[in-house]
């Protein structure tokens, strides 16, 4: 009954005290300024729409190859295992936290043998002339829990859920980064190969004039300057196909390693594609809100100044007393058979109270540390926020650039090869000398060159965009974990 008795006053006791939590509680801070609530600045241009932005924004780009690649980088990239395998930790750190919050049990076992009696008084008395030596056997149970007065386990929870979050954000952080790396590196491979017939058509053309002022020379009509003149035009020509034919093994290289593969392993139909993916719909961007919400970046550093400010609670419960039930139940005796006879019980049961008294200073410093931590998360929340808006602004404007550039560029090249195909007549008839015509064969050289570089702009341009809008991570295939500590 007393027994009893005592374990219904602690329970009320700890239900009384565990009332208060100590620490600011977190609340989620203003954005900080007002366009962060609305449209964007360079968002007004109507090839681009207000409506949200899809799940799998590389969709968009209608193209199966690089459907594929992305969903197998999904699985398959090691940073994305390495920050699936963060998230795992983090979590098992938010259940070690909880454990705090319940009751620990330890239990034990002992045998013994023990020896008295061999003290300088041996056989006077009560002392026997020769030692005693008996066995000893105890089980025990010990069970100990910590009333949380002053909140700070449930703080230190709150900080590892915080941590948690964090890291479920960089987890969809290397999930965005990855597709966009994907999509990046997929258009440059495409785009090289463009840049690269682009430069072997210029090659054919030049050669077929150098051909055409080489008859013209040996037969009286032309200059050796105009042949060289023309040389010069196919050396130039054939000197750019080496370098795009590099840049796309080198795209190539990178996707495979990007999708988990040794470099070597080349995805054939990243190799065959010659024309850059692009969106032909209005990219669909949303708002400023939206754009928060999606980020990665702002919620890791949202759940950042959230777990750093349970931190503060948790620096704050140390200023004060903590009190712990201990109690522990035993039974020994000097045989096994005693451990079964209800006599040989013993039990200890009440409250252990303790208390750093915190006269140092140093309890107090490592409150305004956490503080000063504090304030630094949410000065690196704010900056997180403003560089959303920023990138994004940005992203938009160098695309609409892009696109308007590549426009007027397609423009030029069809109007350089119409300029060459006029001037080549004229020139075969005689009324253009060799000059005119190789002015004109140097133009379209060029301008079919720029043309390629606009449309590879562009396409890098708009993977820019979606990396700074932050989607891909919704919805993303499970991750592929490999086991560092078991093997199948």
């Amino acid at each position: 009954m007393i027994l009893k008795t005592r374990l219904l006053a602690c329970a009320a006791l700890s239900a009384t005290l565990a009332a208060c939590t100590v620490g600011p509680d977190f609340e989620r801070p203003a954005t900080p300024g007002t366009v962060a609530e609305g449209a964007f600045v360079e968002g007004s241009d109507p090839r681009f729409a207000q409506t949200p932005l899809p799940d799998g924004w590389w969709r968009l780009f209608e193209d199966p190859a690089l459907d594929a690649l992305v969903t197998r980088a999904l699985e398959r990239n090691t940073s994305v295992r390495e920050a699936s395998a963060n998230l795992r930790r983090a979590r098992a750190l938010v259940r070690e936290a909880r454990a705090g919050q319940l009751p620990s049990l330890s239990s034990s076992a002992s045998a013994s043998t023990n020896q008295v009696g061999t003290g300088a008084n041996a056989g006077v008395g009560f002392e026997p002339a020769e030692p005693l030596t008996f066995d000893f056997y105890q089980l025990a149970t010990d069970a100990s829990y910590e009333i949380d007065l002053f909140g700070g386990i449930r703080r230190s929870v709150e900080a590892s859920r915080g941590d948690a979050l964090a890291a479920q954000a960089e987890l969809d952080a290397a999930r965005v980064s990855v597709a966009a790396e994907v999509a990046r590196n997929y258009a440059l491979a495409c785009s090289s190969r463009l840049q690269s017939d682009i430069a072997r058509e210029s090659l054919a053309a030049q050669q077929r004039t150098l051909d055409l002022t080489q008859r013209l020379s040996a037969a009286g009509r032309g200059q050796r300057r105009d042949v060289a003149n023309a040389e010069l035009l196919v050396a130039q020509a054939q000197a750019q196909i080496p370098q795009f034919d590099a840049e796309q093994r080198a795209a190539l290289f990178a996707l495979a390693t990007l999708t988990g593969d040794p470099p070597g392993n080349l995805d054939s139909a990243a190799a065959a594609c010659a024309t850059p993916p692009r969106v032909r719909i209005a990219i669909p961007v949303g708002d400023g809100a939206a754009l928060l919400a999606r980020r990665p970046d702002v919620r890791a550093a949202e759940a950042r100044l959230a777990a750093d400010t349970a931190r503060v609670g948790v620096a704050t419960a140390a200023l004060y007393p903590s009190i712990q039930l201990a109690g522990s139940v035993s039974i020994g005796g000097t045989s096994p058979g005693a451990l079964t006879e209800s006599n040989n019980i013993g039990f200890s049961l009440g409250p252990l109270i303790s208390w750093s008294i915190p006269i140092d200073g140093a309890a107090r410093a490592r409150v305004n540390a956490a503080s000063a931590q504090a304030d630094g998360r949410l000065a690196a929340f704010d900056g997180a926020v403003l560089t959303a808006l920023q990138e994004t602004e940005q992203a938009l404007a160098r695309l609409k650039g892009a696109i308007e550039q590549e426009a007027a560029l397609q423009i030029a090249a069809r109007s350089a090869d119409e300029v060459a195909r006029i001037t080549r007549i004229r020139f075969r008839s005689g009324r253009d000398n060799a000059l005119q015509l190789l002015e004109v064969e140097r133009n379209l050289l060029a301008a079919r060159a720029a043309s390629g570089s606009a449309t590879a702009a562009r396409a890098e341009a708009e993977v820019a965009l979606f990396r700074a809008l932050g989607g891909g991570w919704e919805n993303a295939p499970a991750v592929n974990e490999v086991s560092a500590t078991r093997r199948d």
